[in-house]
């Protein structure tokens, strides 16, 4: 497959030489039909379309009063609970702020952190978080099954996404900005096999009948300055009315200096 880059230069090439130019220019064995014989299939971390990998810190530009702080209790506005998610929130005791249960996978790309992400083998994607302490894989190997438990990361299955004509463009419809890697894509990954958590640190819950998809992608800005926009859409049949998405920002740092892991609190 062309390169984004030298496909556009070809085109131009077609249009200024004609399509005998084109066809003058193209290698014998596509002017026959044929090609080399396909290679073996690449792994997920060779094949990669985007890296995700490095130290990135959360940009927290939306939802300020709701991620930088505690809410206070009962306070679940803009998250689509029904009668009974509401029940649960209202009951929530101050007195387990900081709970793991806020750390879960449904609401840990919401807390204020940093991310280390990195391959732990070619299969499988690793995101560590500071805040809480968490570690979440990310599963490409379709042969890997969900172990039994569940548990508060859950299981995640990963898939990459290329671009191609009438591609997918920015999750949510959003003008985030282009795609400056060449290859082209992102990150789709859906994750199930939870146990309950919270939505936010006051305890807005999830239950453990939660099954999330997430979009990750990365993109360049003007200024240099790489950000990774990850779109969640958490389906909870049993607190929420509707799909609850979220969209988040983090900006790619230089080294892990700022990295300061902290423990959430266990679970009782």
């Amino acid at each position: 497959m062309m390169h984004g880059r030298m496909g556009r230069g070809v085109l131009i090439a077609a249009a200024s030489w004609g399509l005998a130019a084109l066809v003058s220019v193209a290698p014998l064995s596509a002017q026959r039909g044929g090609g080399p014989p396909p290679g073996p299939p690449q792994s997920p971390w060779a094949s990669a379309p985007i890296d995700l990998t490095g130290y990135w810190v959360s940009i927290v530009n939306e939802d300020w009063r709701w991620r930088m702080v505690t809410p206070p209790k009962g306070d679940t506005a803009s998250v689509p609970l029904n009668a009974e998610g509401t029940k649960v929130a209202n009951a929530w005791d101050p007195a387990t702020d900081g709970s793991c249960l806020a750390y879960g996978a449904a609401g840990l790309m919401r807390i204020p952190t940093r991310l280390h992400i990195t391959w732990e083998n070619e299969n499988t994607l690793k995101i560590e978080t500071d805040a809480g302490q968490q570690t979440r894989r990310l599963m490409f190997d379709p042969a890997v099954q969900a172990p039994a438990q569940k548990t508060l990361q859950g299981f995640s299955r990963a898939q990459w996404e290329r671009v191609g004509a009438g591609g997918r463009g920015a999750p949510g419809g959003g003008a985030v900005g282009p795609i400056t890697n060449p290859r082209g894509g992102d990150l789709k990954v859906t994750t199930g096999n939870l146990t309950a958590g919270w939505l936010r640190k006051n305890g807005v819950p999830y239950s453990d009948t939660t099954t999330m998809t997430e979009y990750f992608d990365r993109f360049a800005a003007p200024n240099g300055d790489e950000w990774l926009v990850v779109t969640t859409i958490v389906t909870d049949p049993r607190f929420l009315n509707t799909d609850f998405i979220t969209s988040t920002h983090f900006r790619r740092e230089p080294n892990g200096a700022k990295w300061d892991p902290t423990p959430c609190k266990p679970i009782t």
